[in-house]
């Protein structure tokens, strides 16, 4: 089959188009970044009309620099930054409030309370997931309870919510199409992983009407056709998934037990257990990993809110550099044993610990501390929390022990290298790191008839580098040792729990 897949990536910094060829392969791309917005301590936000906006540019500019058109483009894939929510007017398409971004941390005391009165057993058990501010319930109550007018709109059917996904689906669909996929609607504290199926139950406790919830897919389906007017023609779209299962289907991890790890703005470890939704005991998440056929896959994540966007920090916020390249230098020129630790909580902690309230810290300090100590304490972060969630998994008997790695940060050797010292396991670099872009191309490609088979997809994954550990475990226990310390301190905590 000829033509290309076309991949719309929407991230929480920047969106993406991406063409792929039929052997998976990146064509082209092109991305913009948009802004972020900080209205309080703990609230992050987006501009859906940047969202919306960034997408649509990105894809009409990637076609005319290839000069293409939607006759080359066999399918679209959307994959998009989880849990963040948006409502809007189910007649007009304008948002009631800006997006609510994943990280957003304004709920806290909602969830506290939802916390109080016993009920996270039950949402556990239905969702597979914790009482937190980064899912989307929580988000959609509060807009439902501080925009003026909302709640009453939404109880006579004109509001309608969506996860990025949707949103994009609905405006690339002319507002002809309200749907999600199994993967994002498995993020979002309403949807049972089990039946399938929004939970009713789940709508009555948080008082959100079922109106204004999208129709569930599989993640290969028939998602709708582009509006003609806004790419210069029709195509279908095909693929669906949150970017971290995306990833996972990037990296082929289609087995019980395969692991990938991906370093965008955070870090998601995410494995594979087939057809058991197992349930963790290290505050772990259970989560749909891909629906195919009607028949779901389940997988377990550890959720990291801060890894790439610590870089990000160093460059923008503290400007000790001026772009993340300069940090694998300044870690070069760095011993290990450089004695500083960078927490990056700017907006709580993650799995395992689940605390909104921690906030990032620097330790360890001294009159020797400079640029290049700061920014590898900062590199070392993001290796420290996946060991935290590499030793979630181990208590839950389901250590990876081989961890496929993507995102951004995967360029930098020597964090990999790091990474594979404090895990004490292989890592393997694949040869398109674009693998949350390639993910929903191959779902795309599925539906469309491009590819035959998980199998065949499995065949065209290929290691650009492998990473063997080299540090001796009591090394790697004597610097895991100082980052506990180091999170207790930032959760105020005196002892280890």
């Amino acid at each position: 089959m000829s033509g290309y897949l076309l991949s719309i990536d929407q991230g929480t910094t920047s969106s993406r188009a991406v063409l792929f060829t039929t052997e998976g392969r990146v064509h082209a791309l092109a991305q913009e970044e948009f802004s972020q917005k900080f209205p309080q301590d703990g609230w992050v936000e987006h501009n859906p009309d940047d969202l919306w906006g960034t997408v649509l540019t990105t894809c009409r500019k990637v076609l005319a620099e290839n000069a293409l058109s939607t006759d080359d483009i066999i399918a679209i894939g959307i994959t998009n930054q989880r849990e963040t929510t948006l409502v809007w007017d189910r007649h007009t398409g304008v948002p009631v409030y800006n997006a609510i971004v994943w990280q957003d941390r304004r709920t806290s005391e909602y969830c506290e309370k939802l916390s109080a009165q016993g009920v996270e057993a039950l949402i556990s058990s239905k969702t597979g997931l914790l009482i937190d501010p980064y899912f989307s319930a929580t988000k959609i109550c509060w807009l439902l309870e501080q925009i003026p007018g909302a709640r009453e709109k939404a109880e006579r059917g004109d509001l309608v919510f969506g996860t990025v996904d949707t949103y994009l689906l609905w405006q690339l669909t002319g507002g002809k199409v309200h749907r999600t996929d199994a993967t994002n609607a498995s993020r979002t504290m309403l949807f049972n992983i089990h039946t399938q199926e929004w939970d009713p139950e789940l709508l009555e406790l948080f008082d959100i009407p079922a109106s204004m919830l999208p129709e569930v897919l599989d993640s290969s389906a028939d998602f709708g056709v582009t509006a003609k007017h806004l790419l210069g023609g029709e195509v279908p779209i095909l693929g669906v998934a949150g970017d971290q299962q995306a990833a996972l289907f990037g990296q082929t991890c289609f087995t019980a037990g395969m692991a990938k790890s991906t370093y965008g703005t955070g870090c998601f470890l995410m494995l594979n257990t087939g057809d058991k939704a197992l349930v963790s005991a290290n505050r772990l998440l259970t989560t749909v990993a891909y629906r195919l056929n009607g028949k779901t896959t389940y997988a377990l994540e550890g959720s990291i809110f801060i890894a790439g966007a610590t870089i990000q920090w160093l460059r923008d916020g503290l400007q000790l550099i001026k772009g993340a390249a300069e940090a694998e230098p300044l870690a070069c020129q760095t011993p290990l044993d450089h004695g500083v630790y960078l927490v990056p909580a700017f907006t709580g902690l993650g799995a395992p610990y689940w605390d909104p309230n921690a906030r990032g810290a620097i330790f360890g300090l001294t009159r020797d501390t400079g640029i290049k100590e700061i920014v590898t304490a900062g590199l070392q972060s993001v290796c420290y929390q996946t060991k935290d969630l590499q030793k979630a998994m181990e208590s839950d008997g389901v250590r990876p022990t081989t961890l496929r790695v993507d995102g951004g940060m995967v360029v930098n050797n020597w964090v990999l290298s790091f990474l594979s010292d404090i895990l004490g396991a292989t890592v393997d670099r694949p040869e398109i790191i674009e693998t949350t872009a390639l993910g929903v191309a191959y779902l795309a490609g599925l539906q469309a008839g491009v590819f035959e088979s998980l199998e065949s997809l499995q065949l065209m994954w290929h290691c650009d580098k492998r990473f063997e550990p080299t540090m001796s475990k009591s090394g790697r226990d004597e610097f895991y040792a100082g980052w506990q310390d180091a999170v207790r301190r930032v959760r105020g905590k005196d002892e280890p729990e």
